[in-house]
């Protein structure tokens, strides 16, 4: 005994009684060397236990370190879509959510889990009482001098509020601690009195503007006289009405009232509210709270303090607010983002815009044109001999007497150079700004007619350059035994190539005019620089039509101006033959005839007379049958060169209207997705 009660003695009065084990040991005279090893090691754990830091408390599950996913992802989606919206918007459309931005930043670098909660109300309802009352001592003066609170005074429920009261701007001297012991419910609480919102003092009003733009929650104290000012609904609790969750609306002074009159002030005060659009939190949904008590006899201030014991413990006010701020911004930009209906290019709208450049640089009567020209050229070429004749007596005599319009063999008027109709251009680009910009907000509208306005600069130019690009001739293009022989010489055509002239010594018929011919495989002079048949370069450039020229046609286009000629199917060669073969024909069975009628031959003479009345009417049956055959490859003609220009005419809309105008839609509906991230709407 002698040796535990010295072992106890040594531990000291600070030091915990040793265990039973240690204490009630008893043995033989070897005790005492026993026990001190073992009374060693519980000696040493426990000053090792001494000597280990001791770890750092876990935060409450309830407490708020860091923003909620949500919010986080909600605040990123606004920085990006502010920071893609100064090219289009204006500096003060963007103010606000740039300050909600710049605020939530500056309040995530303080602790997240204290509640900065500011009672707010006007001159005489009793802010300061009800602030001594919840503080439980005389922090904030109190009288019927009016105003009594001239500088803001906050009161915190914890040690680490230094750098939210500087951010607050509270002065050092206006920074009270509540008496202890302090309640646990209001741990982390920093409650701040202000001063009056409408007090005659200047500066004041400025001060609760600031400071209700920074603090996480505020209580509205109103009194029986001034519930229903206007002042108070019109300039705080209507606007602030999205911010309904982080907002205490309490009526002060109820010991002035009745059980009835409080009751029905109370019901008054609650429809006010109501028509200020502030949702109140009533039956368990999210809302202001909305109470009844005497901050100077304490009546009802037992159910504040306990509501706003729930709301700090909760440590969600910094979030709450922030998530507030982030709606009112949000809802601010909502003109500016979201668009009536889906604004956008439709194919309808693309396919008209297109349709409309068509017309503006004539597709259509261009390919009128060329099926005519086909068609004529046809008819000229697998008509009868006797027509030929005519035509030739017709180009003879105008060329004696100075006709206009006489022409030879398949010669067609040169083409005109085209030029895009300026009004039709103009009001295609009316017609697809028009639809592109139909319900977009006005700061997209207007970006997209900049778009389009520029792109429509040199439009008309670029049509002109684009038609006279798409009515080159086909052998430029390698389609056709088209060459321009420049009035030089033109030998028989080469493999592939079109019919041609007959004899290289012969000299072509443009030799005059300068025109476009068949055929051929050289010029009389390489350096003309013109374009000719056969797989042969011309003017420094290689045509490549005698592998793929067969049987195509085409018309082709002097540089010069001068005539062009079509491209001759094989067909109309064959049936060129025929009409040749048929007048020879006729030729010898009149011969015959006549000599059947002088008694020459024994041949009745209805034999001659029939093979000549035969050949006769076969020749314009052929040149009919010829113009029916044509109709088809004709058709065909005109359609490709209505489609060439059509083509060339959409890709010059395309590159200068289309494309820009489809960029600024795909921004709006880049930044448009992005606002519906920011608003929570996604």
């Amino acid at each position: 005994m002698t040796a535990v009660h010295s072992a106890d003695s040594r531990r000291g009065p600070g030091r915990p009684p040793a265990s039973d084990a240690v204490d009630r040991s008893w043995d033989d005279g070897l005790i005492a060397r026993r026990a001190r090893p073992e009374r060693t090691r519980p000696d040493k754990a426990h000053q090792e236990q001494r000597e280990r830091p001791a770890a750092p408390a876990r935060p409450a599950p309830s407490v708020a370190t860091v923003l909620g996913g949500p919010l986080l992802t909600r605040l990123d989606a606004l920085r990006q879509l502010v920071g893609l919206s100064r090219a289009r918007l204006d500096g003060g459309t963007l103010d606000e959510a740039g300050r909600v931005l710049e605020e939530a930043a500056v309040r995530q670098r303080h602790p997240l889990d204290l509640t900065v909660v500011a009672i707010a109300g006007s001159t005489g309802s009793g802010k300061s009482t009800l602030f001594n009352t919840l503080a439980r001592a005389q922090l904030s003066e109190a009288g019927v001098r009016r105003p009594t609170t001239s500088a803001p005074v906050a009161c915190a429920w914890t040690d680490r509020a230094d750098g939210l009261l500087d951010r607050l701007g509270i002065a050092e001297g206006a920074r009270r601690k509540p008496p202890r012991p302090r309640d646990p419910a209001f741990a982390g609480l920093v409650l701040l009195d202000l001063p009056d919102h409408d007090s005659a003092a200047a500066g004041h009003r400025e001060q609760v503007d600031r400071l209700l733009e920074l603090v996480d929650a505020v209580i509205w104290v109103v009194d029986p006289e001034k519930y229903a000012d206007a002042v108070l609904h019109e300039r705080y609790l209507r606007p602030l009405a999205g911010y309904a969750e982080v907002t205490f609306v309490v009526l002060n002074q109820l010991d002035r009232l009745s059980g009835d009159a409080a009751d029905q002030v109370l019901d008054d005060l609650r429809r006010l509210l109501d028509e200020d659009g502030l949702a109140l939190g009533e039956h368990g949904e999210p809302g202001a709270a909305v109470l009844a008590l005497s901050a100077l006899t304490g009546e009802g201030v037992g159910e504040l303090r306990e509501v706003l014991g729930q709301f700090v413990t909760r440590r969600k006010a910094a979030e709450l607010r922030l998530t507030a701020d982030v709606d009112g911004a949000s809802a601010r930009l909502r003109p500016v983002y979201v668009a009536e209906g889906r604004p956008g290019l439709t194919d309808g709208a693309r396919l008209d815009f297109e349709d409309r450049l068509a017309e503006a640089v004539g597709a259509r009567a261009s390919g009128l044109r060329a099926e005519r020209t086909w068609l004529r050229g046809a008819e000229r070429a697998c008509g009868t001999v006797w027509g030929h004749a005519w035509r030739h007596y017709r180009k003879t005599r105008g060329a004696r007497t100075g006709e206009a319009g006489a022409g030879s063999g398949t010669d067609v008027a040169p083409p005109q150079r085209r030029t895009a109709s300026r009004p039709l251009v103009e009001q295609a680009v009316r017609a697809l700004v028009h639809e592109a910009s139909a319900g977009l907000p006005e700061p997209w509208a207007l970006a997209v007619r900049e778009a389009a306005v520029n792109g429509a600069e040199g439009l008309s130019e670029a049509l002109d350059e684009a038609g006279a690009a798409a009515s080159l001739p086909a052998a430029r293009r390698g389609a056709s035994g088209v060459r321009w022989v420049g009035g030089r010489r033109a030998a028989k055509p080469s493999s592939g190539g079109a019919e041609g002239a007959r004899a290289g010594g012969r000299r072509a018929a443009g030799r005059d005019t300068g025109g476009w011919r068949t055929g051929g495989r050289r010029t009389g002079d390489r350096r003309t620089g013109g374009w000719r048949a056969g797989d042969r370069r011309t003017g420094g450039r290689r045509t490549g039509a005698g592998r793929r020229g067969a049987g195509r046609t085409g018309v082709g286009r002097t540089r010069g101006g001068g005539a062009p000629r079509l491209v001759r199917p094989r067909w109309w060669a064959l049936a060129t033959a025929a009409q040749v073969m048929l007048v020879l024909l006729q030729l010898g069975g009149l011969v015959w005839l006549l000599t059947a009628l002088c008694g020459g031959t024994g041949v009745p003479w209805w034999v001659p007379a029939g093979l000549t009345a035969g050949c006769a009417a076969g020749a314009p049956l052929l040149s009919w049958g010829c113009r029916m055959a044509a109709r088809g490859p004709a058709r065909g003609y005109g359609l490709e060169t209505e489609r060439r220009l059509r083509n060339a005419a959409a890709a010059c809309g395309r590159e200068r209207v289309l494309e820009p105008v489809a960029a600024e839609l795909l921004r709006y509906r880049e930044l448009r997705g992005q606002y519906v991230v920011a608003a929570g709407e996604g």
